[in-house]
């Protein structure tokens, strides 16, 4: 099912060797059994580390569970509601700058069990589900049709564990035609291979690329991302309730991170991360970003982030982050 993991086979070692003419046909039996079984178990090791490293990134940098499941805001900075994982429906409207209403699909076997994996991985690479649709790029298939192929299928082969949950999820509607919001589809050739994560900037840059960080910090003007600002925040985002801008992320030492340390950084994820089952104080103004699922990223890759960061352009851009309504 997913290519590039390399199903290893050992050939079988006699335990008796030819000069012993003693070896009876028991002790080749246990010999054979055995060897059967050095064999299989690579294979096994590599689909559960497939599986684990798709719950990773999933979980912790694409965060594809965070947008397909239910987030409870009534706590600190809307964690996913457990048993809610994958079945989708959360709405993303106006409020978010989008020409209308859109609605993450169910991404558990009750939602896609008839995708192949070809299927998936065309939805997630270059925007085109199952029927031939195309998606609305609010799912970041510009981001991951960057990715590693071997990550993109690690995703995969963890979503097909999902528990599966039955949940009808409405269709999107849209104020344009599909063809008025989407750039230039990718043309699905995937990496066949990541940074290594000792070079921590190049590696960070294909993190901050799969987690589609520039989505949220980039400012918006008109619907379009304004690029000449990348990473400089100011973009905001509606909820019931409270309204939140986010913050400039770039090395400006006056409104971005510049004069932030390594520490300093990666603790400000485990902090919030910390904080995830947390009622939000009353009066307080809560938050979208997803402390709980990105503060527990490895330190490694956090700190990968930070060195990639510290690299782009400063850019000069003052944030309210919660601003009078």
């Amino acid at each position: 099912m997913i290519k590039g993991l390399k199903f290893l086979s050992a050939l079988a070692v006699p335990t008796c060797l030819l000069i012993y003419s003693s070896c009876n046909s028991s002790q080749s039996g246990e010999a054979e059994k055995a060897a059967d079984t050095t064999a299989a178990a690579p294979a096994v090791d590599s689909v559960k580390l497939s599986v684990e490293r798709g719950a990773y990134l999933a979980n912790h940098v694409t965060i594809c569970l965070d947008c397909h499941s239910e987030r409870n805001f009534k706590k600190f900075a809307g964690p996913v509601l457990p048993g809610t994982e994958g079945k989708g429906g959360e709405r993303f409207g106006p409020e978010f700058g989008l020409p209308g209403e859109v609605f993450a699909k169910n991404i558990t076997p009750s939602g896609i069990g008839d995708w192949t994996d070809a299927e998936l991985i065309r939805a997630m690479t270059q925007g085109v589900n199952k029927k031939g649709d195309t998606l609305f790029p609010l799912m970041p298939y510009l981001h991951y049709s960057r990715m590693a192929e071997s990550d993109i299928k690690d995703i995969v082969a963890y979503i097909r564990t999902l528990k599966p949950i039955e949940n009808k999820v409405p269709d999107r509607k849209l104020f344009i035609p599909i063809s008025a919001a989407v750039p230039p589809l990718p043309n699905g050739q995937l990496s066949q291979s990541k940074p290594d994560p000792s070079d921590l900037v190049k590696y960070g840059e294909y993190l901050v690329n799969s987690a589609a960080c520039s989505d949220c910090h980039t400012p918006m003007v008109k619907g379009q991302f304004d690029f000449s600002k990348a990473f400089s925040g100011g973009r905001a985002f509606k909820t019931p309730g409270f309204t939140v801008v986010s913050p400039n992320v770039t090395p400006d030492s006056a409104t971005g991170i510049g004069t932030w340390t390594e520490q300093m950084f990666v603790q400000k994820f485990k902090n919030n991360a910390a904080q995830e089952n947390l009622d939000k104080e009353p009066g307080k103004n809560n938050t979208i970003m997803p402390w709980a699922v990105y503060g527990n990223m490895k330190d490694g890759d956090l700190k990968a982030i930070f060195a990639y960061l510290k690299t782009i352009k400063p850019v000069k851009n003052k944030v309210e982050k919660w601003p009078k309504s």
